[in-house]
């Protein structure tokens, strides 16, 4: 638990860090490019840890690593100014939105980048993401088996989606938690029109269907000593079906076990081309922690890994980078009008255990996860909230609109604004992760 603690903080130090080098560094370049004086470049924020100083820039990382600032010449309208050339505020309008958006700009560069070269040198994905949207199985009493679905059903229409993947459905799925989805499968050669209402579950209160996607039940070890191995199971046999009923995923297998509480089980496989059945005694034991019923025996699964040429790959990062901007957008416009929990929001903690988490599955994980945050920080500072570089924006624009500069005091009591606002914010996220970490359910 320490060891994993330490290593969350480690890694979103790092994740963040990165992040926060890349905004600032767009408003640094664009900055320096008009000529205006950049006095301090940091990393962080509060007591200085460490600083070093070329020219005219105080070069610095400070103590509270979640944020970072440019400050320069001329930027605070509050203070005296001299009006000369190299001051911020005595840059055309233009100019200095250029200064302000290159932050966001930076971090949106940055996830398109990472997700290119991703795909051009690891494209792995789960293979059922990439396959047509069949059903393999569908937990008792969920929203999928109240809207009547059954395994083997393909999935032609969820939503305004047409012909769906399993990776579109588990977006729309997970934002969409007490909304009806219209829904139509293809059974048995017929279409079949339903709906579906997937229900608000863990710690995030995300959508749940209750559904899974078809997946071969390959085995892909067998322990020695325990059941399967004793009766006869081998790696590479693909279970077909268990008590009669056909299998279309292999977690239907873990779960008929579970249920079954320990009476034996019957398992048809293809072993060579040829089918055939055995009777297995499940055991109780403990995996990973917690005790369970087990036959012995894990199942393969399938990934698909690739090297995309530079090509395909930018395009498929700028694809799936346009997704994750309208993914995020309508989260923001559901939980603002109260039709998504607020509890999907997640502040420091919840960022350094999804950090560490994805380190720990690999370093194609974390890429993925450093370019979503990444794409997440440059939206969300457009965002005309006080204070952000949204806000920033948004006076330049009516400033332009009524050509004049707002006053001294309009200006002030908009950031008075944005800062009560982010403080609270701030709060509230924290809470939130504190509560997902005590009451993960």
């Amino acid at each position: 638990m320490l060891g994993h603690f330490v290593t969350n903080t480690l890694v979103v130090i790092v994740v963040l860090g990165i992040m926060i080098f890349i905004h600032e560094l767009g408003h640094f370049m664009a900055a320096k490019s008009f000529g205006v004086r950049v006095l301090v470049f940091s990393l962080g924020f509060g007591k200085t840890l460490l600083h070093i100083k070329r020219g005219e820039t105080d070069y610095r990382i400070s103590a509270l690593p979640f944020g970072g600032f440019v400050k320069m010449a001329g930027d605070d309208p509050s203070e005296v100014r001299e009006g000369v050339k190299g001051e911020f505020l005595s840059q055309p309008r233009w100019k200095r939105f250029v200064i302000v958006v290159m932050g966001p700009a930076m971090n949106v560069l940055l996830a398109v980048v990472l997700l290119t070269g991703l795909y051009r040198f690891h494209n792995q994905r789960p293979a059922y993401l990439e396959k047509a949207a069949r059903v393999g199985d569908v937990e008792d009493g969920s929203a999928a088996a109240q809207a009547k679905i059954q395994p083997g059903d393909l999935i032609l229409r969820f939503g305004d989606q047409e012909f769906p993947k399993w990776e579109d459905i588990d977006i729309k799925t997970m934002i969409s938690a007490n909304e009806t989805i219209p829904l139509e499968v293809e059974r048995a050669g017929k279409v079949v029109k339903t709906s579906i209402t997937p229900i608000a579950k863990g710690s995030d209160h995300m959508g749940y269907a209750g559904w899974d996607p078809t997946a071969p039940g390959i085995l892909d070890d067998v322990e020695p000593g325990l059941p399967a191995s004793k009766a006869g199971l081998q790696p590479g046999d693909e279970i077909v079906g268990i008590n009669g009923h056909k299998v279309y995923s292999f977690p239907t297998v873990a779960n008929t076990i579970q249920a079954g509480n320990g009476k034996p089980v019957v398992l048809d496989f293809i072993r060579a081309g040829k089918e055939s059945q055995v009777t297995v005694q499940p055991i109780f034991g403990e995996i990973m922690g917690e005790k369970r019923w087990r036959l012995g025996f894990t199942f393969h699964v399938e990934t698909v890994v690739g090297q995309l040429p530079w090509g395909e790959a930018l395009t498929n990062s700028l694809h799936d980078n346009v997704r994750n901007c309208r993914v995020l957008l309508d989260i923001v416009g559901k939980i603002l009008t109260r039709r998504m929990s607020p509890r999907q929001l997640s502040g420091p903690i919840g960022i350094a255990e999804a950090s560490g988490t994805a380190y720990r599955q690999g370093w194609p994980d974390l890429i993925y996860l450093v370019a979503f945050i990444s794409l997440q920080l440059g939206i969300l500072n457009l965002l005309p909230i006080p204070v952000l570089d949204g806000g920033v924006i948004f006076l330049l624009l009516v400033e332009g609109l009524i050509r004049r500069d707002l006053s001294l005091a309009v200006k002030e009591r908009f950031v008075q604004v944005g800062i009560v606002f982010l403080l609270l914010l701030a709060a509230f996220v924290m809470y939130n992760d504190l509560v997902k970490t005590l009451r993960p359910y």
